[in-house]
């Protein structure tokens, strides 16, 4: 099973969970945080607003399963 990443803003409680913690409080901070993520991870978290802006991203994030969880 692949790796699982959260992006987002006040997502550093995560870490406690073994999931690799992006904290991006801006929009910039979000694509960076997306772009960077490795080929082993599997299952990405992000905040609504991460999700937000993200958007086309997220249509092609090919076999990784994406989730927003509310902030």
């Amino acid at each position: 099973m692949g790796a699982v990443a959260v992006i987002g803003a006040g997502v550093a409680d995560w870490a406690l969970a073994g999931v690799r913690v992006s904290e991006a409080a801006d929009p910039a901070a979000v694509r960076v945080a997306w772009d960077s993520l490795g080929d082993d991870v599997s299952v990405v978290l992000l905040t609504d607003a991460a999700a937000a802006v993200l958007g086309t991203e997220l249509a092609e994030a090919g076999t990784r399963l994406v989730a927003v969880i509310p902030s």
